[in-house]
């Protein structure tokens, strides 16, 4: 009984369960379903809202599409319009051309016709005219008692002399324009340059002649058996020559340094008053060492005399030794010294570097101060020992250049060139041996004897003028000057020479006559 009450109850409660859970599933998806209608409608109202903001969009772009579609098209419609208005204006134009060509072909045969008759009247004329002409020549041939051809080469020499002389004029006169201005700007930059200029000029010898108190010193100076002047010869390389000059010794070298050594020493010796040959070495060797010194320090005068800063020490030495170095004479130092001076002016004048320009003139013979065992031309050994000392480029190539060794690379090292010229033309610069000036007095003369006319030539002035008498039968006043240039045309071409000679052509008539 009670298992099947306890069935029955249990039946019930699952019946009761059952129909609980299926009430409370129907009302779940009711709610379901209504929410979902709910969700359908919304969507289906935002679809719309969304569809009618795309269309508007979109009309609104086809709006702004059509807008700019329009305006294009009006421009370009305007474009062509004004296209248009051009091409009818052109058109006009050729129309108005057209015209004017077709009445200036009028009026050009109008012209071709005039012309024809006119060149028809001139074929006449000129028929005309040369009947004349010919009648003419027939009646001055008859008057002059000459022929045609005979009178066309009388007038043509009367033409060609008239022509020679009106050439030789108009030529005289540029020559002479030509001369009067460079000549001035030339001679203003150089006389400037020279006159700024002040340095002492000595002429050196080959000689220098050391004074002793008496005669008794000479035999000192010879030594037993000549022990003593051969030690001192052996030492310096000098040439001691003790001959009956009262009261001198003279010392003989071609090296100024040795022989200024020599000089020095023997001075020393004498004054000392002990000679032997230990002593002589010892004197020779210390003097040696103190010329040395003197050297250096006669370099740092000069430049600091010049204004000329940062040379090399062993490069100083060489310009000190140029005191002792000459050049046809004249003392290679102060030559240098006038060649910077010379140069720096000039090249202030120009507008060139002026220390730069000084350094080069100074340097420019630097080469003369190289042992002489090294072999070459002056010029191109100072241009290396420059160059192995880094000097500027501009003073390396001046001084190889100034004697045409190599090429000229900067308008300073012609400065330069022409300083050089300066200095060594002055006149008692340089001194040159007897042979040379006789032979080149005798060129100078030679050169001119050989133009047509010339009579007698002087070379004067140490061949610094030449004179050439002409004769006046042969050559009038106008050739005469031409005469003078070809001759220093000749002399320039043939000869080396320092400085500048001068032409001076003489043309002189005497007429005699006696009353008797």
């Amino acid at each position: 009984m009670e298992i099947g009450i306890v069935l029955i109850a249990a039946v019930v409660a699952f019946l009761v369960g059952w129909f609980t859970h299926s009430f409370a599933g129907k009302n779940k998806i009711n709610s379901a379903k209504e929410r979902a209608e709910i969700i359908l409608e919304d969507a289906q109202k935002e679809a719309k809202n969304l569809k009618r903001e795309k269309l508007l969009e979109v009309k609104d772009e086809w709006l702004k599409k059509k807008q700019e579609f329009d305006n294009e098209m009006n421009r370009r419609r305007q474009k062509n319009q004004n296209y248009e208005k051009k091409l009818e204006a052109r058109e006009e134009s050729i129309e108005r051309k057209f015209e004017l060509i077709t009445q200036k072909e009028r009026n050009l045969k109008q012209l071709e016709n005039q012309l024809g008759k006119k060149q028809e009247l001139l074929e006449r004329k000129v028929e005309e005219v040369e009947k004349l002409r010919v009648e003419q020549n027939i009646r001055l041939e008859k008057t002059a008692g000459l022929t045609s051809d005979e009178a066309k080469k009388m007038l043509m020499e009367n033409l060609i002399d008239k022509a020679k002389s009106d050439a030789s004029q108009y030529i005289n006169d540029i020559r002479d324009q030509a001369k009067a201005d460079a000549k001035k700007e030339a001679q203003k930059i150089i006389v400037h340059a020279i006159q700024k200029t002040a340095v002492d000029h000595s002429v050196e010898t080959t000689v220098s002649v050391v004074q002793i108190k008496n005669d008794e010193m000479k035999g000192r100076i010879i030594g037993r058996e000549g022990r003593n002047i051969r030690a001192f010869e052996a030492a310096t390389g000098v040439d001691v020559i003790v001959d009956d000059t009262p009261e001198a010794v003279i010392l003989s070298a071609f090296d100024q340094f040795r022989r200024e050594i020599a000089r020095i020493s023997l001075e020393r010796l004498i004054n000392d008053g002990r000679i032997h040959p230990a002593r002589i070495e010892d004197v020779v060797k210390k003097v040696t060492g103190e010329l040395d010194d003197e050297i250096l320090k006669e370099g740092e005068h000069v430049l600091l005399q010049l204004g000329i800063h940062g040379v090399k020490r062993e490069l100083v030495k060489h310009l000190g030794r140029m005191k002792y170095r000459s050049s046809y004479g004249q003392n290679l130092l102060q030559h240098s010294i006038e060649v910077a001076y010379i140069t720096g002016f000039m090249a202030a004048e120009l507008g060139f570097d002026q220390q730069v320009a000084k350094r080069a003139g100074l340097f420019h013979d630097v080469g003369k101060t190289v042992d002489k065992s090294v072999e070459g031309p002056h010029a191109l050994l100072g241009a290396d020992l420059l160059k192995r000392y880094k000097e500027h480029p501009i003073v390396i190539n001046a001084a190889g250049s100034h004697h045409e060794d190599i090429e000229m690379t900067h308008p300073i090292s012609a400065l330069v060139q022409a300083a050089d010229a300066i200095s060594g033309a002055r006149p008692g610069a340089r001194r040159e041996p007897l042979e040379g000036y006789v032979k080149r007095l005798e060129n100078l003369e030679e050169i001119a004897n050989t133009f047509e006319g010339v009579a007698k030539t002087y070379a004067i002035q140490a061949g610094r003028e030449v004179r050439v008498v002409v004769e006046p039968d042969k050559a009038d006043d106008k050739t005469s000057e031409q005469l003078a240039s070809d001759i220093a045309s000749k002399i320039q071409e043939e000869m080396q020479y320092p400085g500048q000679i001068k032409i001076t052509v003489i043309r002189e008539v005497r007429k005699v006559a006696y009353a008797k």
